[in-house]
């Protein structure tokens, strides 16, 4: 791992942490966190690397916020968690998929949660049956589709989820780039 690789890991794991940390605090993640990496990493790569790396940095920004926009959209998840996936897309743009599989973990993560919570409030099974009921919502025209039940989710703070799957892939790097590992 090269000296710009590891700032950069490290960088996104600190963001990460502050954004679990002002997730956990207030329900929120703060737009003074996630926009100045949005701007400066594409920025700093093509100053360091030079400017198809700041090309990348910003298609895996781009890229990295498709997905969570549509979810926000639709009140699944937060604007700042979209903020903070698209932050961490441009930090390790240095691998331009590294944001999709931190973002998949921990969307992956935070549905684990969700399903721990429906178990602990004895609601597992009802919204597992209710959402399956809802199929249909999906395959009937608008005025035939069932009602959307309100009480088939949830809510989950995405800051502890991002920080944990972010810690997964790029911790171990970090870890050997220092001798620790």
């Amino acid at each position: 791992m090269n000296a710009v690789t590891t700032v950069a890991s490290g960088f996104a794991l600190g963001v990460s942490m502050v954004g679990a940390i002002h997730d956990w605090k207030s329900g929120e993640i703060p737009n003074w966190l996630t926009l100045p990496p949005l701007l400066i990493a594409p920025l700093a790569y093509g100053l360091a690397i030079g400017p198809e790396q700041a090309a990348r940095s910003f298609a895996a920004a781009s890229l990295n916020v498709v997905v969570p926009y549509l979810l926000f959209r639709r009140g699944g998840i937060g604007g700042g968690d979209v903020k903070i996936f698209g932050a961490l897309g441009a930090v390790t743009g240095f691998d331009p998929f590294l944001g999709l599989e931190i973002q998949l973990a921990a969307l992956f993560l935070a549905m684990l949660s969700a399903l721990g919570v429906l178990a602990w409030r004895g609601q597992l099974i009802r919204t597992l049956v209710g959402a399956v009921a809802q199929i249909p919502r999906f395959l009937l025209p608008g005025r035939h589709a069932p009602k959307l039940s309100d009480n088939l989710s949830a809510p989950i703070r995405m800051g502890a989820p991002i920080l944990i799957a972010t810690a997964i892939h790029v911790g171990p790097p970090l870890l050997l780039a220092s001798g620790q590992l």
